[in-house]
């Protein structure tokens, strides 16, 4: 049956950026099958009044560990809080039952910032799968492994085998693609990452990894190998058109021509990276040089928060700071970086990013009634710099209905969160969450 959502302000993020003031959009199963001006509709099937709210494509969160959630707030203004604390809390506490609900809770709160597709990377990746596919997200979704000893594999590197049996396990899934997703240039040996590179050729996957994040990381390259991560990376064969790089804060110019050449896709986590005084990422370089580039969020332990209408604040305050230039990154290019360019930098703008006829039915109405939200003369800044999650009124994902009325559908958010409280007891009372303050 035909579903239509009328008397929406549209914004289509296609190449043309088609605007329509009052219009509608029409789908058929998973797909959009009509859209335009309300003169033009006609009605059939269910029909649901946008009451002159924001039509927009669902947002694309490019970088986020799901599973990570139930170390929010912990530890978030000590220093070198990865290493003293994040990987011991991993190490000791993370498991299937928690990775589960970690991820379910997760899901809850991007679908409720409007949010309709992550690129995740954790541990357990096979329970995190599961939590998508409970909740019907779009997902690209990648196996930690590295050289060290993590949560779900006792020996170093051990987590390749799970990261195949994984990726044949989900490999045909409707919403979820799998990848494989090395931790990072730091804690990946150059073998390791060789490896995961043949892995992600042989079934034709993308590969995810931390890239020029840390400034040990770039102090070891440099004094190991006289090298960037990138170059590196470069050099044994790792750069390609299926690489997504998260974060990428510290890239020299050399850098930035050879993610050029080698067609990279970058996300860029503008709020943790800011949060944790890494730095800014130089994003006007690596868009002026045609780089594919999405915002990602990273994990709720890093940038506390999983949707990407924060990231839009974060990233139009800090980068027009950075270049010193208010004009610079209008808000229309910022929404741009949240859907169709982050569709883009996960090969997934066939299928969504903007709302065109034949792609999935992936949106999100963001209700104009509430008093931050009047009044519209450009949707695009009311967008970036007045809405925040409280706004989305309403996501469907592949035609299915997942929020309405600010509420999830398909499920409560309090028994999610039951869940992971169940799941979370051992942990809430061991002497390090105590003490990590």
């Amino acid at each position: 049956m035909k579903k239509s959502i009328v008397n929406a302000r549209i914004i289509t993020m296609d190449e043309k950026m088609t605007e329509y003031k009052k219009g509608f959009l029409t789908m058929e199963g998973d797909r959009i099958v009509r859209l335009g001006d309300m003169e033009s509709f006609q009605e059939e099937g269910e029909i649901i009044d946008g009451k002159n709210g924001i039509l927009m494509p669902g947002m694309i969160n490019t970088h986020a560990h799901l599973g990570m959630l139930p170390f929010r707030s912990l530890g978030d203004d000590v220093k070198d809080r990865l290493r003293r604390f994040l990987f011991p809390l991993e190490n000791q506490y993370m498991n299937k039952n928690l990775a589960y609900w970690g991820a379910k809770y997760s899901i809850c709160e991007m679908l409720l910032g409007g949010v309709t597709t992550v690129l995740d990377m954790y541990y357990f990746e096979d329970e995190i799968a599961k939590a998508v596919d409970a909740m019907h997200m779009r997902a690209i979704l990648g196996e930690t492994v590295a050289d060290l000893e993590t949560c779900d594999s006792r020996e170093p590197g051990s987590g390749f085998a799970y990261a195949e049996e994984f990726i044949h396990k989900w490999k045909n899934h409707k919403l979820i693609t799998p990848c494989i997703a090395p931790h990072a240039t730091n804690t990946n040996g150059e073998e390791s990452l060789k490896r995961a590179k043949k892995i992600s050729e042989i079934y034709q996957l993308p590969i995810t990894m931390h890239v020029a994040e840390m400034d040990y990381e770039m102090k070891y390259f440099k004094d190991t190998y006289s090298m960037t991560p990138v170059k590196f990376l470069d050099s044994i064969g790792c750069l390609d058109e299926s690489l997504i790089a998260a974060h990428c804060i510290h890239l020299s110019k050399e850098d930035i021509e050879l993610l050029r050449k080698r067609n990279v896709g970058v996300a860029h986590c503008i709020g943790s990276n800011t949060k944790s005084a890494k730095g800014v990422a130089d994003i006007k370089a690596l868009l002026d040089s045609g780089i594919r580039v999405g915002l990602g969020t990273d994990g709720a332990t890093s940038g506390n928060t999983l949707d990407v209408l924060t990231q839009f604040k974060l990233f139009a305050n800090f980068h027009k700071l950075k270049n010193k230039d208010r004009s610079i990154f209008p808000a229309q290019e910022i929404v741009a970086l949240g859907t169709i360019r982050g569709a883009k930098t996960l090969h997934l703008d066939k299928l969504a990013g903007s709302l065109e006829v034949g792609k999935q039915a992936d949106f999100v109405l963001l209700e104009t009634d509430s008093a931050n939200m009047f009044p519209v003369f450009n949707p695009y800044s009311v967008i970036v710099y007045s809405a925040n999650s409280g706004n989305v009124d309403t996501v469907f994902v592949a035609g299915k209905c997942l929020v309405r009325h600010k509420k999830l559908v398909e499920v409560e958010l309090q028994t999610v969160r039951n869940g992971l409280l169940g799941a979370m007891e051992e942990m809430l009372g061991s002497d390090i969450v105590k003490t990590v303050n």
